[in-house]
């Protein structure tokens, strides 16, 4: 072939490709997260990569319009889904007849939005998401047991963390009240990124807005209320007695107790109000779940209440709840900053390097350990014995067995471990109970 014929490989800026070695990771970290799920009683769901345009933009709205990858293909619209909420929507309106609700489903997959991929952004990640859909009515409890969910999780990979959890009614009804309801869709987009952009440019926008210094301090005061639960709610009640506003803190009261009953650290959570979440969606409990220690990591896992998202696929009444982390993002930060936990599970637990012409008996010894739950592999490469040494160091391999006539003939393998740099005979048998100790 030409060289000058050779396409130079490379990908898409903003999708994520890792060796083998950081994908084992990875895909343990998604195993130990639906663990989780299931332990909570979760059904798996997956829903397409593709949707109908209509089905994702019914409400979806802000940037996300522009982030979606969009073609045609004849006469029929088509979009990459941009999260799974909105397709799990789609599925329950579909679906109702044929489910028990509450419906509980878990879904790892991945996501697509076509923004500029920078630090942290991808086009293509996956993420992991719960979600709790009621008929008519959804308990708060559901909310409590996303939390505990999530606070679990964490747990479980072995990161410390602070869930920041607020009510999004606290500052609807607030703003009922200061008169400016009106305006509260752009006053939420301000405040939420507060601490992004400061309290002085905060406050010009608000200006801007047309809302007035006095009330744009007060905006300004309760979105910074952030700490302990009671402590935060003993500073939000005497504020205002507006209906909404009443409502967000009693069930923000609510959420606290369930909270204690599930005996999370109180170390684990705090009361923020300015916890809003971009999603228009979001009509209730709003929550971020960031890295005790690292708080420049953002959110890395959230969610909330949404009660009138499937209104438009359905007549029906299916109020929600959920939470997603972002796998590929938390991955990438973990992995950025040396963070990225231990593999508890083996790729290979031995591998058979076969010596002569043994390879048949070794394929048969690999059948063996295989049939009692052993990763076994053979290094059938036609590099020497030394090289293949080599390589099993390189790898970390923690064992090794050599097959050659004398261990063909007598049934006992050279079992090698790597680790200690000791070698003994053994039978298969014997092989494999060190395998399954160890």
């Amino acid at each position: 072939m030409n060289n000058n014929n050779i396409i130079t490989p490379r990908k898409l800026p903003g999708f994520m490709e890792l060796l083998p070695a950081k994908q084992a990771i990875f895909d343990e970290m998604a195993e130990k997260i639906k663990s989780v799920y299931k332990q909570f009683a979760f059904s798996p769901l997956d829903t397409p990569v593709l949707e109908l345009s209509e089905i994702l933009l019914a409400k979806s709205g802000g940037d996300i319009d522009k982030e979606l990858y969009a073609f045609s293909k004849g006469d029929t619209n088509i979009c990459m889904r941009y999260d799974l909420t909105v397709p799990l929507a789609r599925f329950v309106a579909m679906n109702s007849e044929f489910i028990e609700f509450p419906f509980k489903r878990y879904q790892i997959g991945k996501v697509y939005r076509g923004e500029k991929a920078q630090k942290g952004r991808f086009r293509e990640f996956y993420q992991c998401d719960a979600d709790i859909i009621g008929l008519e009515t959804l308990p708060l409890i559901a909310d409590a047991e996303c939390l505990n969910i999530a606070d679990k999780i964490f747990d479980k990979l072995g990161f410390k963390i602070v869930n920041h959890i607020s009510n999004r009614n606290i500052l609807f009804g607030y703003c009922e009240d200061l008169g400016v309801g009106d305006k509260t869709i752009d006053i939420l987009i301000i405040l939420d990124k507060l601490s992004k952009i400061g309290e002085k440019n905060a406050k010009e926008e608000l200006y801007e807005l047309g809302i007035e210094s006095e009330k744009a301090e007060k905006l300004i005061y309760i979105a910074s209320l952030c700490g302990e639960f009671e402590e935060t709610l003993k500073k939000l009640s005497p504020l205002s007695q507006n209906q909404t506003f009443v409502q967000g803190i009693e069930d923000l009261k609510e959420i606290y107790s369930y909270l204690q009953a599930y005996k999370i650290p109180k170390e684990n959570y705090c009361l923020d109000v300015g916890i809003i979440r971009g999603h228009n969606y979001y009509t209730g409990t709003v929550f971020e779940v960031n890295i005790s220690n690292h708080p420049e990591f953002g959110a890395v896992c959230a969610g909330g209440r949404y009660d009138n998202l499937a209104t438009y696929y359905t007549d029906k009444k299916m109020p929600g709840v959920g939470l997603s982390i972002g796998l590929t993002r938390l991955f990438d930060l973990l992995d950025k900053n040396d963070m990225l936990p231990t593999l508890e599970r083996r790729n290979v637990d031995v591998q058979i390097i076969p010596l002569g012409d043994t390879l048949l008996h070794s394929l048969t010894l690999q059948s063996y350990f295989q049939d009692n739950g052993i990763i076994c592999e053979i290094n059938y490469d036609n590099r020497s014995f030394k090289g293949k040494l080599k390589e099993a160091n390189k790898r970390n391999l923690p064992y090794i067995i050599v097959v050659g006539e004398n261990e063909v003939n007598s049934l006992k393998y050279s079992f090698k471990d790597m680790r200690m740099g000791t070698q003994e005979l053994l039978s298969k048998e014997e092989c494999l109970n060190v395998l399954k100790n160890n």
